[in-house]
């Protein structure tokens, strides 16, 4: 299945390559959730001959050293869980402007663990993002839970808001379930904002499974700006079941460590939705809530 310049298959990177410039926006490392190291993550984007952003969550240590392996194109990157446990991607043209977001705006913000939320707010993250070159994302905008942003917590107000404010929109997202990717794609679409594509890897089979291309030249400053201006195509296929099961290895050792934090944002989460399920239930049946 294709939508204009988003594609829906496992990209040909032997033959994508010839014409564009390919790069896997969204990958995590050992520094977080992710199961592999640097440098490990770097030799596999150099035999594949494509350009890798890291975006370890709330952390920019995998970023940092990134940044070292000169000769792989690279963007560097963070995904900021916000204070509603809803994820931001924010990529940079300079790592020292990463370092001074970092510094700024996310660490005086950290909860207890790196994969905790932040106590920054969504919209204090976007404006944040404006202070730097930098270009800000909504990553698997629908998807289960609320670290998509179009999740029934969200009022549809502070959503319309929100995505007015945003610069682009994640429209494949490997670890994503088909079904949801799809309806990121419409929202790209509808939108018209720029578009993005990421492996959301937390293990090496993972990168490349989607890729942002672009007719520009193979240096992670030409990509932002082929985002920026809208020139990107998008190709890519969710991993399997079993094969998100495998790399979630890594991911389930972090959550245990904050298991009661996540039992406390899912029992929101859950109140939230049922509050947003009954009201949307009462408006179409015209019923009004007692005592109104």
């Amino acid at each position: 299945m294709h939508d204009q310049n988003i594609f829906f298959e496992l990209p040909d990177i032997y033959s994508l390559k010839k014409r564009y410039t390919l790069f896997d926006l969204h990958f995590h490392t050992s520094y977080t959730d992710g199961r592999n190291g640097v440098d490990f993550i770097a030799a596999r984007a150099r035999a594949l001959g494509i350009g890798i952003a890291i975006t370890d969550h709330n952390d920019i240590r995998g970023a940092l050293e990134m940044d070292r392996h000169k000769d792989v194109p690279f963007i560097p990157g963070i995904e900021v869980t916000s204070r509603e446990g809803t994820h931001v991607l924010v990529y940079f043209y300079e790592v020292q402007d990463l370092k001074a977001f970092y510094r700024r705006f996310v660490r005086p913000c950290l909860g207890s663990n790196v994969m905790s939320s932040t106590a920054i707010s969504l919209e204090d993250i976007l404006a944040a993002a404006r202070h730097f070159d930098a270009l800000t994302v909504f990553p698997h905008p629908f998807c289960a839970v609320y670290t998509g942003v179009c999740n029934l917590s969200v009022e549809p107000s502070r959503l319309e808001s929100l995505l007015r404010s945003v610069d682009g929109i994640e429209v494949i997202n490997a670890e994503n379930l088909h079904r949801w990717n799809l309806r990121c794609a419409s929202l790209g679409r509808e939108l018209r904002k720029s578009v993005t594509g990421g492996s959301d890897g937390h293990s090496l089979y993972s990168m490349g499974r989607v890729l942002t291309c672009a007719a520009c030249k193979p240096t992670g400053r030409a990509m932002l700006d082929a985002v920026k201006g809208r020139q990107t195509m998008i190709v890519g296929k969710e991993i399997s079941l079993l094969r998100k099961m495998a790399a979630g290895g890594a991911k389930i050792n972090v959550d245990v460590a904050r298991y009661p934090e996540l039992l406390q944002k899912n029992f929101r989460f859950g109140y939230h939705v049922f509050n947003a399920k009954s009201r949307i239930i009462r408006d179409r049946l015209g019923i009004q809530p007692q005592g109104k």
